[in-house]
């Protein structure tokens, strides 16, 4: 499996299913060139519990894998969700695009196709749909918890709130905003408007872990970095 545990919504966020390796790296790629946020799942089990980990603006899926294929996960989808999805397959009827399509995909594929048109095919699905590029209020996702800043919270895949307090608000964003980069003490200090000094940030992070962390006392998310300061981490899992 491979999930993305942080992405903001100003790039929009694609799921690619296929259970076919090279065909799922050179989709990742493209897509990450032209501006999007790409995480992967090599079926549609997997996608299933790749959907639980992060927020994502559209998926694209092979019509033809193992256990669970492209028209299955579309209708089970559709049941509960109107995410868009876009349906890849190498099978060109007419036939198999109607199905497709009554599955509930919003739009159909067939291979080979040329890596441009899924470009304009994802970016119209996404204008139709309304783009989360075009919205002004901004949103995290940090594992199972979705960041509003505007909203001073935290919410969960649950939809359990978590309140926290504007120091903690602005600690966590300015995390967000430089996810993947060391931030020193004195950096987090001026961005957050607090006290300078190592103990203050030190204890607002360790409040900040413990509303957000599994266990607070072996952190995935705000990681500490020896001697430097802190990091929101984002990796992969596989």
């Amino acid at each position: 499996m491979e999930k993305t545990l942080f992405s903001h919504t100003n790039k929009p966020h694609i799921l690619v299913v296929d259970d076919d390796d090279r065909i799922r790296t050179l989709l990742s790629r493209f897509l990450r060139d032209n501006g999007f946020m790409v995480s992967t799942a090599k079926n549609g089990n997997d996608a299933l519990n790749v959907l639980k980990c992060a927020y994502y603006d559209a998926l694209v899926v092979d019509v033809m894998m193992p256990e669970k294929n492209g028209i299955d996960l579309t209708k089970e989808l559709r049941a509960t969700s109107d995410l868009p999805i876009l349906l890849l397959t190498a099978l060109g009827e007419v036939n198999d695009r109607i199905n497709g399509l009554e599955s509930g995909a919003d739009d159909y594929l067939a291979k080979p196709f040329e890596p441009k048109e899924l470009i304009l095919r994802l970016r119209s699905i996404l204008k139709r749909k309304g783009n989360p590029i075009n919205r002004s209020i901004d949103k995290f996702v940090i594992g199972k918890w979705i960041f509003l800043p505007d909203e001073d919270k935290l919410v969960s895949d649950t939809n359990e709130d978590v309140r926290l307090t504007s120091v903690e608000v602005k600690l966590l964003e300015a995390l967000a905003r430089h996810a993947g980069k060391i931030l020193s003490r004195e950096e987090l200090a001026r961005l957050c408007g607090v006290d300078g000094n190592d103990r203050t940030v030190d204890v607002q992070i360790t409040r900040l872990r413990k509303k957000i962390e599994e266990d607070s006392r072996v952190p995935k998310y705000i990681q500490t970095i020896r001697g430097q300061g802190y990091m929101l981490k984002t990796y992969q899992e596989r």
